[in-house]
């Protein structure tokens, strides 16, 4: 009996072994692409013979000694469904397929950014029934090195059930180019928020490039067991290092008394994430801590303390007294304080923050920052002391180059689509300037990998959002960001959607992402499906210099310059000296160009338009409502010029 057992077990065993089997991309509800040779490849036992059957194609191939195989089916028109039949010493059959086009979409958090989140979302959701519209969400991943298949993934057809959690930049886009060619649309949404470009980019792509082959020669390729050791000593390291002293939880219950001697405790900005200044990207438990003076009329009163949004828990203490706790990331603290708590002169509040995941901190509006007596205010923004007490270590998309390029790209090589959609750059600005180099990359090297020539790669330059307060004083980041996305035109078959007027300077996710993916619409049915039509606002071509004045000429007008201001009155430009000291300009629209003048600048030399993280005003358009995209005509050095790409050991 045992015997016969053992027989049916190894029977089994070779069977399973040899039977064919599909990436996850190949499964029912799938869209192939038009018009293009169709890759289709699978495993199957050492010199299996596969036959793929397709509408009415038949191919064969042998795997080979790996179990590897892959056909090019001859290109289709759109249409469908059809089924896709995979015969070996199993047969595989993918119902409902749809032929039309399939976009990538890509990037950090506003990409991931899903359909239930955005304005009019309850709207969107009941106007969702397209069964034409298919949409791939590729599960979230990291690996050391590349992989062949996705951890996990499904279509799924537009309807009201589906849709709330499709990428809403992927949606929306969908949906217009759906509404204009009638064809099947396939999005294939891989994205991950927080995550920079060099995480997107294969090691191989590194290897070809001057600016970092040094920096990927000394990263090995490890194991994520290898990786996780590796990013814990060196998380905690850098951790004692910017606060002084180690992690650990001991005492902390006296850290929400007000006796409690804090100034050994280094500082951080407040509001703001963890991730954007020197705490990093961490998950854990973090104490913060902001002293106040309080008059004795002030700590008579009944107060209200707000606290803005706090990522993840917050557990809140005034003077030692807990005055509340949440653990909703997305809402807003607002704690009464009782009478009695509050005392004429120092005053401590100390906020236990528990971070699960993603982001950390105590972040939002400054103006949401305050304690409340009804007739006077104290703002809470600015310094806040801290201690990291608990550090949970993960790996995160950005420990090391190459997890997400390995993880959630790799396995999508090489099927054939249309174009890519990009919407990154947030977790850049620290590195602007190299981005111009970075990103670059990036598209060079998926194009590279998949080999279908310089397909469409469009993206969306970052929004407004006032995170560091930059300007032309101090210097911005953000628009060295855009400035670096401005740059990457010069890549071809590339485009840019402005987005500056459609952000909000108080949110780094914007719900408005209708008319982003309008946007990036334009341009694909101008550029891909010749439907001619401007598809892009104003851009900074030349300027000439009279005396006083500077004279600015764009490119891409339209039908011709523009402003939302009802009285002409344009915003946002900037002009300079030698003294590199920038001045609000006068700024008027004439003859499609735009002239500048500064009674403070007798003698300029130097433009800057739209040079701020919140450059929320800026109102230069052309007649087709595209706005203009931020420039700058100098070549000064900018604030991220040293800032290098580097992994910690």
């Amino acid at each position: 009996m045992k015997k016969q057992i053992l027989i049916f077990i190894v029977f089994f065993s070779f069977l399973a072994n040899a039977n064919v089997r599909m990436p996850l991309l190949f499964s029912d509800g799938m869209v192939l692409q038009r018009n293009k040779i169709i890759p289709i490849w699978g495993w199957a036992d050492a010199n299996e013979k596969v036959e793929v059957h397709f509408n009415k194609q038949t191919k064969t191939i042998t795997a080979d000694k790996n179990g590897k195989w892959m056909i090019g089916l001859n290109a289709e028109k759109a249409g469908g469904p059809f089924e896709l039949t995979i015969t070996g010493n199993n047969k595989i059959v993918i119902k409902d397929v749809l032929v039309g086009e399939v976009w990538i979409c890509s990037g950090q958090s506003n990409m991931e950014f899903q359909v239930y989140k955005t304005m009019n979302s309850e709207k969107e959701i009941n106007d969702s029934n397209y069964p034409m519209i298919r949409h791939f969400g590729v599960a979230q991943d990291l690996s050391g090195t590349p992989k062949e298949d996705l951890k996990a993934g499904k279509w799924e057809v537009s309807n009201k059930e589906t849709v709330g959690n499709f990428t809403a930049i992927g949606y929306f886009f969908a949906k217009k180019l759906y509404a204009e060619l009638k064809i099947p649309i396939g999005i294939i949404n891989t994205s991950w928020g927080g995550t920079n470009v060099e995480t997107w980019t294969s090691r191989e792509g590194f290897q070809k490039s001057d600016e970092f082959k040094d920096m990927i020669a000394n990263v090995p390729s490890v194991n994520m067991d290898a990786i996780f050791e590796t990013y814990k000593k060196s998380l905690l390291e850098n951790i004692q290092k910017i606060q002084g002293f180690e992690v650990t939880m001991a005492n902390e219950n006296q850290f929400k008394e007000m006796d409690f001697k804090d100034a050994n405790w280094p500082e951080i900005k407040v509001p703001s994430l963890w991730e954007n200044q020197q705490i990093g990207n961490i998950d854990g438990i973090v104490w913060m801590r902001k002293t106040i003076v309080l008059s004795a009329e002030q700590a008579k009163k009944e107060a209200v303390l707000y606290l803005s949004k706090v990522d993840d828990e917050d557990q809140t203490y005034v003077n030692g007294v807990q005055v509340g706790t949440n653990n909703i990331w997305e809402t807003k603290r607002v704690y009464k304080i009782p009478a009695g708590v509050l005392k004429e002169g120092t005053n401590v509040i100390a906020v236990k923050i528990t971070d699960y995941s993603g982001g950390g901190g105590i972040y939002g509006d400054p103006a949401d920052l305050k304690i409340d007596f009804k007739d006077s205010v104290v703002a809470l923004d600015g310094l806040w002391k801290f201690n990291v007490v608990q550090v949970k270590v993960s790996v995160s998309p950005n420990s090391y180059p190459s997890l997400l390029y390995n993880a959630m790209v790799n396995p999508l090589i090489p099927y054939a689509f249309e174009g890519v959609l990009w919407y990154q750059g947030e977790a850049n600005v620290w590195r602007a300037n190299q981005y111009k180099k970075a990103f670059r990359l990036m598209i060079t090297d998926w194009r590279t990998k998949w080999n279908q020539g310089n397909f469409p790669f469009y993206f969306v330059q970052l929004s407004t959002f006032d995170e560091f307060g930059g300007n032309s004083t101090k210097g911005s980041r953000w628009a060295e960001l855009r400035e670096a996305q401005t740059e990457t035109l010069k890549v071809p078959n590339t485009g840019m959607a402005v987005s500056t007027d459609i952000g909000n300077a108080k949110d780094i996710h914007p719900t408005n992402k209708q008319d982003v993916a309008k946007r990036l619409a334009s341009i694909a049915l101008n550029d891909v499906y010749g439907k001619k039509q401007v598809c892009s606002g104003p851009m900074y071509k030349a300027m000439e210099i009279k005396g006083n004045q500077i004279i600015v000429i764009f490119a891409s007008i339209g039908s011709g310059l523009s402003t939302t201001d009802p009285n002409g009155n344009l915003k946002g430009f900037e002009i300079a000296g030698a003294d590199k000291v920038f001045y609000p300009a006068k700024a008027s629209i004439k003859d499609n160009k735009v002239i500048l003048f500064s009674e403070s600048v007798p003698n300029p030399v130097a433009v800057h338009y739209g040079w701020a993280d919140d450059d929320t005003e800026i109102n230069l358009f052309n007649k087709e409502n595209f706005p203009a995209s931020p420039f700058r005509t100098d070549n000064w050095e900018m604030i991220t010029a040293n800032e290098k790409y580097s992994v910690s050991k």
